[in-house]
């Protein structure tokens, strides 16, 4: 059966008529048209064979029309291409068989009233809101459901272009912020104005964003770790550029903690760029969308931490999700508990290891309803739930009371640089995707140890592992249990006689011994993730 038959989401197996192809290339053109919150656009699609194809099989809402397409792949001879429309794909008649190691190129000219987003960022969609002066403030969230929401592509995550021409025309009263560089603009006789962007290096289709507003732009430039000076940009709302300068600032503060853990800003070809949205927010690469209002609470149900979390986890993404990408959405645990735990680290970074422990002891709620990175391939919708956040983060935190700050914080930098001389590179081939044995295997390296146990019982299924601990005179016995008896070693704290003991505690039961009077406490520190047994 072919995969993504559900218009509203993105990812699974691919189909074996896209799994044909590669793209390389997009161009894309897009009119948008505040008043009737339409849009008219053309994207051109450049991909190489991999297996011979003789239709070219892209994805796109059923909201909106194609008026024509184009095979491109002869420069001299360009045709007209017959194309079928079947449960939002088009099917594009190539007229021949073409084969493996060949060019393809084809132009869609499509348009209509794209989805309106119910609920960004977590429906996706077109957002139309106004500015509190009444102009229009416009944004697109597709994660979830994918680009195809409002232009033509190869819906799917393991499939990235090289590289992306962006144009943007909108009312020369707006301002269209988008990745990639601003190359131009072009100034039309009818009172429109187009944004020239152009994406340097490879890009996650969803990240694709358009941003559109009368936006006043504070802009700056960052001397990153690896030695370039690259632009830094953010697009604020009129009413909001007092509070946009004073969040700029924190937003130094931010590259300069991840470029020392992680490695340098990924994207220094292009520029760091965030936006102002009319929804809370996502990772756009080089354009990151914030919609915190400029409150430090706002993702994380009020609670102020001393630093806007909103933007600490979005900016986080480029770095967990656009430079590393999850090859399948198996392992979006990569995106977002990877970003979780950087929040733990930077409390750890502010206040010691006191403001560490309250970060991840506040978040030490979620629910055990799906495991964090299956074997099995997933949607976007399907692994997009509440454990790969938290626990995500929780996982990274147990995993760092087995193998140590240090091997946990080089298995991450590595996971993003695999060495010194990849942080140097700018042009693109910097950009990879991962996987969660991918990570297993360089904490393995860096730690010395095996991990398979801890990755199987963690992440491989839903449910914790239980520690059962019982008093009896002046003893304790502890051991665990896990689900499906799999085996099991975590280091555990106890506090005995007023010292900490830390114990190799697995599944066959340890008793230690306490004075008359004292009162053991098992992992006071709290870094293991576990259940209670009885």
């Amino acid at each position: 059966m072919p995969a993504q038959i559900a218009i509203l989401d993105s990812g699974g197996p691919l189909s074996p008529e896209q799994a044909a192809y590669d793209v390389s290339f997009y161009d894309l053109s897009v009119r948008i048209m505040p008043d009737t919150r339409e849009l008219e656009g053309q994207v051109i699609v450049r991909a190489k064979v991999l297996h011979p194809m003789n239709q070219l099989v892209l994805d796109l809402d059923t909201l909106l029309s194609v008026q024509e397409v184009w095979d491109l792949s002869n420069p001299q001879k360009p045709s007209v291409a017959p194309y079928l429309r079947k449960v939002g794909k088009i099917w594009i008649d190539l007229g021949f068989t073409r084969q493996a190691g060949e060019q393809i190129s084809v132009r869609i000219l499509y348009g209509g009233k794209p989805r309106v987003a119910a609920r960004a960022p977590w429906d996706g969609g077109f957002t139309w809101a106004t500015t509190k002066a009444g102009a229009p403030w416009i944004a697109t969230t597709c994660q979830g459901e994918g680009a195809d929401l409002w232009w033509p592509c190869k819906d799917h995550v393991s499939d990235e272009p090289d590289s992306m021409a962006l144009h943007v025309r909108v009312p020369e009263t707006l301002v269209a912020a988008c990745n990639g560089k601003l190359l131009n603009t072009s100034t039309h006789k009818d009172g429109t104005k187009t944004y020239n962007w152009y994406i340097s290096t490879p890009i996650n289709i969803y990240n694709v964003a358009l941003n559109i507003a009368p936006y006043r732009s504070i802009e700056g430039s960052y001397k990153s770790v690896a030695g370039e000076t690259f632009p830094v940009v953010f697009y604020v709302l009129p009413e909001d550029y007092d509070k946009g300068k004073k969040l700029f600032t924190e937003i130094f503060e931010h590259i300069k903690f991840y470029e020392k853990l992680l490695g340098p800003y990924p994207f220094r070809i292009d520029k760091y760029g965030v936006v102002q949205t009319p929804h809370l927010g996502m990772e756009h690469q080089s354009i990151i969308a914030y919609g915190a209002n400029f409150n430090n609470g706002s993702m994380t149900g009020g609670k102020d931490w001393g630093f806007d979390a909103l933007h600490h986890h979005e900016f986080g993404h480029e770095w967990w999700g656009n430079l590393v990408t999850n090859y399948d959405w198996k392992d979006m645990w990569i995106h977002e508990g990877f970003c979780t735990y950087m929040q733990a680290l930077y409390m750890e970074e502010l206040k010691g290891m006191a403001g560490y422990h309250e970060f991840m002891n506040n978040s030490r709620r979620f629910p055990n309803n799906l495991a964090v990175a299956p074997f099995a391939s997933q949607t976007s919708k399907q692994i997009y739930r509440a454990p790969i956040y938290a626990k995500g983060a929780w996982i990274l935190h147990a995993l760092r009371a087995v193998i140590g700050k240090e091997a946990l914080l080089k298995s991450m930098r590595r996971l993003c640089y695999a060495n010194a001389e990849a942080e140097k590179i700018v042009d693109g081939s910097q950009c990879h995707f991962v996987t969660t044995h991918d990570f297993q295997l360089i904490c393995e390296a860096e730690s010395g140890k095996p991990l398979g146990w801890f990755f199987d019982v963690y992440l491989r299924q839903a449910n914790l592992p239980k520690l059962v601990s019982k008093v009896e005179g002046q003893a304790i016995s502890l051991h665990w249990e896990t689900p499906q008896n799999l085996p099991f070693t975590f280091p555990i704290e106890v506090k005995i006689n007023g010292k900490i003991q830390r114990i190799d505690l697995g599944k066959e039961t340890i008793t230690l011994s306490f004075n008359p009077g004292d009162k053991p406490e098992v992992d006071p520190n709290r870094w293991g993730l576990y259940d209670i047994g009885k």
